[in-house]
């Protein structure tokens, strides 16, 4: 089944209320908090090893290098969601995921060390104002219970500007300042808004892996640009 037919299906909420969907949905938030303490943990390796300290090195010293690493994400995130997504082997969807994890974690490696170096609470505060966002959202999606999958065709539009933008900067050498970082918020906030709806409403119950991920990608999202512009704000 692909990515289209999930989103086609009819409301499994509306049909059968929630409590036959319980399990898939522990699973799905089970797996989330998994991919959020492997994160963490991985993270906290690179910190530790010296390997964010390289990966910053090599950023800093190409000077494409952090679009190279913004161009790897998206390449991951695609590649690791749509296995997720249309295979039947749970190896590969567990496979896809833990390799969204690491490239995560390669990613973050150079923004987390700059903000652990020169600004010791930030990442604190920056995780607590992602969770408790992203408890709100989830709360809102499921105290409602409404279907936001209305939110693709926006989420792809606001995408498509947000990606033209990076371009953008770094062809003419601007700087993407407070306001884009308030605007990825927002954005990632929706996307999670649609993730959560897709959980409560859409996805098949064997695709909670998949589901993780989408969840897991729209969280490490939205916590990528508040800790952007908590680290502006500090400075």
């Amino acid at each position: 089944m692909s990515y289209q037919d999930i989103e086609q299906q009819e409301s499994a909420v509306s049909r059968t209320g929630l409590g036959d969907r319980a399990k898939f949905i522990t699973k799905t938030y089970n797996h989330l908090l998994g991919a959020i303490f492997a994160f963490v943990a991985i993270s906290f390796y690179f910190y530790q090893s010296g390997i964010s300290q390289a990966i910053a090195q090599w950023v800093f010293s190409f000077g494409a290098g952090w679009m190279v690493l913004l161009g790897g994400f998206i390449a991951a995130s695609w590649a690791a969601t749509h296995l997720a997504h249309t295979s039947q082997s749970k190896v590969t969807q567990y496979s896809s995921l833990i390799g969204f994890v690491i490239a995560e974690a390669i990613i973050f490696a150079p923004m987390l060390l700059i903000a652990a170096n020169y600004a010791s609470s930030v990442i604190q505060s920056a995780a607590t104002v992602t969770l408790v966002g992203f408890g709100i959202l989830t709360a809102i999606v499921f105290y409602t219970r409404k279907d936001f999958s209305f939110l693709r065709g926006i989420l792809m539009w606001a995408g498509g500007l947000a990606l033209l933008a990076i371009g953008a900067a770094f062809i003419f050498g601007f700087q993407l300042g407070t306001w884009f970082s308030v605007g990825m918020i927002g954005l990632a906030g929706a996307a999670i808004l649609y993730d959560t709806s897709n959980v409560l409403h859409h996805y098949p119950e064997d695709r909670y892996v998949g589901a993780s991920l989408q969840l897991f990608a729209s969280v490490a999202m939205m916590f990528w640009y508040v800790l952007r512009l908590f680290m502006s704000g500090d400075e």
